[in-house]
Formats: structure tokens, C-alpha cells, sequence
């Protein structure tokens, strides 16, 4: 057997090895993993049946360790938060997807419902929940205002939004962040505990994008899958569990209002 027939032997036999490939679709654990799985397992398995390849639900346990994950290449696929793709976009190399539809990320900053509080200016001197140091809405933001309007608070990480709203609501901090598409799926005991206090501007959301070594064709058949699940009834019931109207097409470009904000926090893992 000469060498050309004896590699198309070897192309065709490792064929269906690639096919049959488990891809990891890695969430951003904003919330409990338990919850996560629940809401996320079902959207993977439609995907999985959409592309033809299987694509399984990943997390970690917190935000610092899902960010190393990240820079590490791990997750084929990956949930992430706005600031995360600028800073992952260029390392390991990620590249958008998809993101919501019709749709900006702004972070809150809640209250225990019956607090005095109606103003940030009131939680000067105060210890605050947050989920991590680089949750772009739900941390970033809010402590950036904070500390341009000169309010001293002192930061107290616990996890995940579903901690912070947890914990504001049992009193333990007088106020915390998080974003409005996390408190509408907490717990509705834990939500009716709470109000509102303020908002942040709006930005570019969380995007959907693939690792650098994705296959470019599969890359496209799971962006057409994302897209169009508002369109399929199936899908659009699947997105509806997670607070989405709709998925649209997005380009690495669409986030550069977030780059234009400069944020360093996470500037020591490109190095």
C-alpha cells in the first residue's frame, strides 16, 4: 500500500472519531451549579440534536476558577460575561457567536425590601455583597460608580448572584449587585425580600463564543442553531426558561463598548 492510500485509510477510520467528539458548553456560574444544570442541560441537548454533535453542560464551582478555565481553553463553547470575552477574546482566542437579541446588561444594586436605603450614597462606610471581582454588571459597574461618587464600602465576594440576593434579603449585607436577568430567575421567596435600588447604564450582554480551535463549519451550524431557536417552538420554550427573547448573530467587534471602559482587572492572565 503506497503512503497516499495507506493516510486515506488512516483520514477515513478517525473520521467518525471526530464526529462523535463530546463538546463542552461551559455557563458562567452566576448561579448555583444545580440550577444551572436545570435550566442549561435541556438547551445542550437541543444543540446537540440541531449540530449533530454532542454538546454537554460544563460550570465551576465559582467565577475565579470558570475565568482560569477559560484562559486554559477548557470549554469548547462558553457563557460568559461581557468583560470575559474582551479579556478571553484575546487569550486564549475565543470568538463570538451569539448573543442576546435586542438586548443590553445592566447591573443592579438590591436592598432588603423593608431597608431605609434609597440612595447609593447611603451605603458609604458599609460592607457590600458581590458575586466576584470581575462580574462585569453585577461587580464592575457598581463599584466603579461607587467609587467615582467617592461612597467608601468595603467589597465581600460570595460566589454568585443567587449568594448575594441570598444574603441581602437575610440581612447579613445592607445591600449587594447582581444583574435583572439573574434576579428575575432567583428564588421568588429570596426576590420578594427584595427592591431595586439602582441601575447601571446599559452594554453589549454576555456572548456565546468558541474556542479557537472550533471547526469553522460546526462554528456555523451552531450559530444557526442559536439563531434560530426563537424561531422553532421547541427552542424558543428553551429560551424562555433562561429570561431570553432571542439569540442573535454577533461579531467579536460588538463588544467595544466594554473595551472602551479599559478594565484591567483581569490584565495579570495575559501576561
Amino acid at each position: 500500500m503506497n503512503k497516499l492510500k495507506c493516510w486515506t485509510l488512516i483520514i477515513a477510520l478517525l473520521a467518525p472519531v471526530v464526529q462523535a467528539e463530546t463538546l463542552t458548553f461551559g455557563i458562567v456560574p452566576q448561579q448555583s451549579a444545580k440550577k444551572l444544570a436545570r435550566l442549561w442541560t435541556p438547551i445542550t441537548a437541543y444543540l446537540s440534536e440541531k449540530t449533530g454533535v454532542k454538546i454537554v453542560f460544563s460550570t465551576a464551582n465559582d467565577i475565579p476558577t470558570f475565568e482560569k478555565r477559560l484562559l486554559a481553553g477548557e470549554y469548547d463553547i462558553a457563557y460568559m460575561n461581557p468583560y470575559h470575552f474582551t479579556v478571553f477574546n484575546q487569550k486564549p482566542g475565543y470568538s463570538a457567536v451569539a448573543k442576546q437579541r435586542d438586548k443590553v446588561i445592566k447591573g443592579i444594586i438590591v436592598v432588603p425590601k423593608n431597608s431605609s436605603v434609597q440612595s447609593l450614597s447611603e451605603l458609604d462606610q458599609s460592607t457590600l455583597s458581590f458575586p466576584s471581582p470581575a462580574a462585569f454588571a453585577a461587580s464592575v459597574l457598581p463599584r466603579a460608580k461607587m467609587s467615582q461618587d467617592g461612597i467608601n464600602f468595603k467589597p465581600q465576594y460570595v460566589s454568585s448572584h443567587d449568594s448575594v440576593y441570598l444574603t441581602v434579603s437575610k440581612g447579613l449585607f445592607p445591600a449587594g449587585g447582581g444583574v435583572m436577568r439573574t434576579f428575575n430567575n432567583t428564588d421568588p421567596k429570596v426576590r420578594e425580600q427584595l427592591r431595586v435600588l439602582w441601575t447601571t447604564p446599559g452594554y453589549t450582554p454576555h456572548a456565546i463564543a468558541v474556542h479557537p480551535g472550533f471547526d469553522s463549519g460546526l462554528k456555523q451550524k451552531l450559530q444557526d442553531a442559536l439563531v434560530g431557536m426563537e424561531s422553532d417552538s421547541v427552542g424558543l420554550e428553551l429560551l424562555k426558561t433562561i429570561n431570553f427573547k432571542g439569540l442573535e448573530a454577533a461579531t467579536d467587534q460588538d463588544w467595544d463598548d466594554v473595551r472602551a471602559l479599559e478594565i484591567k482587572l483581569l490584565q495579570h492572565m495575559l501576561q
